[in-house]
């Protein structure tokens, strides 16, 4: 194999594949990108068994077909630190030369019957196409109540994809919290449900942001994986073998008191409070008053108080409710807007958080049980 390769345009497309590979695992070849000719173009293939990904490289021009699996940590420092902007790269048994200028670099590749056979989509059930901007946002928000790690049950870090109607809902929970997006699709296949985790949509979420908003992402899964198509980019996750807990049992309508509020400012706000509270219970006390501000306040023995005021559009019965305030700055930085309206079903309800006027976004939240001691700090704080 021998390609002479245009540095600005191929590293674009090396790096997005290069994010996939894995150095962690004992299979030696998965620290190693598959560079496959055909005869018109160089296909990218890397996987670290949970995601996989094949992209059509540009900036190349093929000399010599074949095929090789070129070492990450030692030929992908060498591509980005080539001294030139074209550099050739030829690979023969198993040793590789580039070629940059009056430079040589010299590198052994592994063995290509190493690498995993990557699935084909070919054959895949088409789930439904969305713009790329349009699945980064529910992705960010939908998954905002997962948790990274390896949870039990398995949906604990993991987000679940729903096609109902005529949208996709993409849903996440971690047992103290449920988050919820969606959006109307134009394009879409019968109802399915996919359940994938969230180190791989994480990853999917970078693939999303080096696109252009408007371009087209089609979907498409079969019984183990589900896969991103993105143009000359093919992304695939594999899929979590677990039942997700029927969240709408959960969604409560009825609320008591409700809170409409720029959200830039409560969020600032939290983050002030949190400074106080986040090396103790990180706990926040809200108290509203109907037509009147919203307060907030945050206690820490041997540290000290905080408390903040803020205007806010509050109706409905009085309350005192706390919450964990990592959680709420966790909601309010997902949701895309500029203001939040906030429902609360009483002081031992959930608490949800919504876009004002509508239901394509929606965070759950259980309060925190206050004690005996909080109430009376409350009251002496009256007096």
């Amino acid at each position: 194999m021998r390609l002479q390769v245009s540095k600005p345009d191929f590293m674009k497309i090396w790096q997005t594949t290069e994010r996939v590979t894995s150095t962690k695992s004992t299979i030696t070849s998965l620290a190693g990108i598959l560079c496959r000719t055909d005869d018109a173009s160089l296909t990218l293939e890397a996987t670290d068994l949970k995601t996989s990904i094949k992209c059509i490289a540009s900036g190349v021009q093929i000399e010599e077909g074949g095929e090789a699996i070129l070492p990450v940590k030692v030929v992908g420092e060498l591509f980005k630190k080539a001294p030139t902007d074209t550099f050739t790269v030829s690979v023969k048994e198993g040793k590789g030369i580039i070629f940059a200028g009056r430079n040589t670099y010299r590198f052994s590749t592994y063995p290509v019957e190493e690498f995993p056979h990557l699935p084909s989509s070919e054959n895949a059930k088409f789930f439904c196409t969305v713009k790329a901007e349009t699945l980064a946002q529910i992705l960010s928000e939908g998954t905002v109540a997962s948790t990274l790690g390896e949870e039990f049950p398995k949906y604990l870090g993991a987000a679940l994809f729903e096609l109902k109607g005529n949208d996709i809902r993409i849903v996440s929970t971690d047992g103290r919290r449920l988050s919820l997006s969606k959006v109307l699709l134009d394009e879409y296949g019968d109802t399915e449900k996919i359940l994938l985790p969230l180190a791989g949509l994480k990853e999917l979420l970078r693939q999303l942001s080096s696109l252009e908003g408007d371009k087209p992402v089609q979907i498409l899964h079969d019984d183990a994986l589900a896969y991103f198509q993105m143009g000359d980019i093919e992304f695939s996750i594999r899929k979590i073998e677990s039942s997700f807990p029927n969240y709408e049992k959960i969604l409560n309508p009825q609320s008591t008191t409700t809170l409409t509020i720029e959200r830039s400012a409560l969020t600032e706000a939290l983050e002030r409070v949190d400074v106080v509270v986040r090396d103790h219970t990180r706990m926040v006390i809200f108290k509203l008053s109907p037509n009147g501000d919203l307060r907030m306040m945050g206690r820490a023995p041997e540290i000290g108080e905080a408390e903040e005021i803020l205007d806010a559009q509050i109706d409905g019965e009085p309350l005192l409710i706390a919450f964990n305030v990592a959680y709420l700055l966790d909601g309010l930085k997902a949701l895309h807007g500029e203001s939040v309206f906030i429902t609360f079903n009483g002081p031992e309800g959930q608490m949800s958080m919504l876009r004002p006027g509508r239901d394509d976004f929606l965070y759950m939240l259980m309060p925190i049980k206050l004690s005996e001691s909080d109430f009376i700090h409350e009251r002496d704080e009256e007096e």
